[in-house]
């Protein structure tokens, strides 16, 4: 939608909405870079104060993404004339709070307007070392694909509109989308500068969408292993009869630039596209770190999931699911 809108010639701004990066970045005169992001969305669980969790930490995460240290949240919210009651909003701005607060984010302020349909979340701000900027354009070839968190939140978030939803997938898709990718952030922080060759979040587009901006961005191809993707529990039972509106728009949208290998049933390839709330890294690291990697991921609670490689490009396939 931005790609009519003239760029900025500032040579201050080092990473902006021209990459489809996760954040923008912003180069002061000295000491770290400003990082900025923005996100809201609709509800997708039935508890307010859960909903303003998952609204937070899906707002940080661009953050995350990039390598940087969210400090600031201003809270963006559209509410209905005539509902929810004020007790349910009071939850959603708390939870919302409560999640800023554990991972150190001071809450400054925000905005409000009328609207026919819920939507929350926030614009946050952060700190970042300019020389250690994460983008979705340094993948290499032979870099290995690791992604942080099981892959589902789209599908059982339709699953429950409709009662479909077992109270283990339920509980299983929450207990992700509510954890901060702080860990996995920090993990990467950890490593010699160098190590990870670029980062996304998976979000709105989905495993293969967002793998496919990476590839395209980085000028590789990135070869996934369906059968290695971590998946949420009851998330593939429930795919086939649950697809997300998000999930057909990212097949169609991103399809052309995908193979898919013969052997890769209807419901993985499904989870591949499901569009992601609050959803893991991907990381392409280089393969002397992966290891290590891997160890600090697991020492910070977050998953280290290995699920494939960058390989040199192959004419405009992106992502090619064996």
């Amino acid at each position: 939608m931005l790609g009519a809108i003239p760029h900025s010639h500032d040579d201050r701004v080092l990473v902006d909405f021209r990459t489809a990066d996760d954040a923008g970045v912003y180069r002061w005169e000295g000491g770290p870079a400003l990082v900025q992001t923005v996100d809201f969305f609709t509800p997708i669980v039935d508890d307010p104060y859960t909903y303003g969790q998952i609204a937070a930490a899906n707002a940080m995460s661009d953050v995350y993404a990039m390598g940087g240290r969210p400090l600031t949240a201003l809270a963006i919210a559209a509410l209905p004339k005539d509902g929810p009651g004020g007790d349910v909003i009071r939850q959603i701005f708390l939870g919302g709070h409560d999640m800023l607060r554990d991972a150190g984010v001071a809450l400054l302020g925000g905005h409000t307007v009328t609207d026919q349909e819920i939507k929350f979340g926030y614009a946050v701000t952060g700190a970042i070392d300019p020389a250690r900027v994460l983008t979705n354009s340094g993948a290499r070839e032979g870099d290995v694909l690791v992604l942080t968190k099981p892959l589902g939140t789209g599908i059982i978030a339709t699953a429950l509109k409709f009662d479909r939803a077992p109270e283990a997938a339920r509980d299983a898709a929450i207990r992700s989308m509510t954890s901060l990718n702080r860990g996995a952030a920090e993990a990467i922080a950890a490593l010699e500068a160098g190590a990870v060759h670029a980062c996304t979040d998976i979000t709105g587009f989905g495993l293969v969408g967002h793998a496919s901006e990476m590839a395209a961005a980085s000028g590789v191809t990135l070869r996934i292993d369906a059968a290695a993707l971590p998946v949420l529990e009851g998330a593939e039972a429930l795919a086939v009869a649950n697809v997300p509106g998000g999930g057909r728009t990212n097949e169609t949208h991103f399809g052309a630039g995908v193979t898919v290998g013969p052997g890769i049933s209807q419901a993985r390839l499904l989870v591949a596209y499901d569009p992601q709330t609050s959803g893991g890294l991907l990381i392409a690291v280089q393969p002397a770190h992966l290891e290590t990697l891997r160890a600090g991921l697991l020492a910070a609670g977050a998953g280290g999931w290995v699920i494939g490689r960058a390989e040199a490009a192959a004419g405009g396939l992106h992502v090619a699911l064996a």
